[in-house]
């Protein structure tokens, strides 16, 4: 059976060391957990997943994902707080599109993980 602790006790400086010295700032660590937070609703990652390959106004947003334009106005604004996706107006409507291209490698890169994940079970 698998120990999930340690069956000794021994402390190892170094490693805790070189541990220490590689880990972010405190704020870097908050900010970083607000943007897992924010993905970690189905909704928004239906979202992003929705705009990794080209802008789409509040109104497609809406059909394809079967909801409000107001349920989906509310999601797009905690993604556009959290510097996820942005928006530009063109006459009526209002265009998404992903930020920049770190979002969309995130994305692809925790899809990929999952899919892997569940090949190997």
């Amino acid at each position: 059976m698998f120990e999930d602790r340690c069956t000794i006790q021994a402390v190892h400086p170094e490693l805790q060391a070189q541990a220490r010295q590689g880990m972010p700032s405190e704020q870097n660590l908050r900010d970083t957990a607000d943007l897992f937070k924010i993905l970690a609703d189905e909704t928004r990652m239906h979202l992003i997943c929705a705009l990794l390959h080209n802008e789409l106004c509040v109104c497609d947003l809406a059909e394809l994902l079967e909801m409000s334009q107001s349920a989906i106005s509310h999601q797009l604004r905690v993604l556009r707080q959290g510097k996820l996706v942005r928006y530009r107006r063109d006459g009526k409507n209002t265009f998404y599109t992903l930020d920049d291209q770190h979002v969309e490698d995130l994305v692809l890169l925790a899809l990929q993980h999952v899919q892997e994940t569940y090949r190997q079970e």
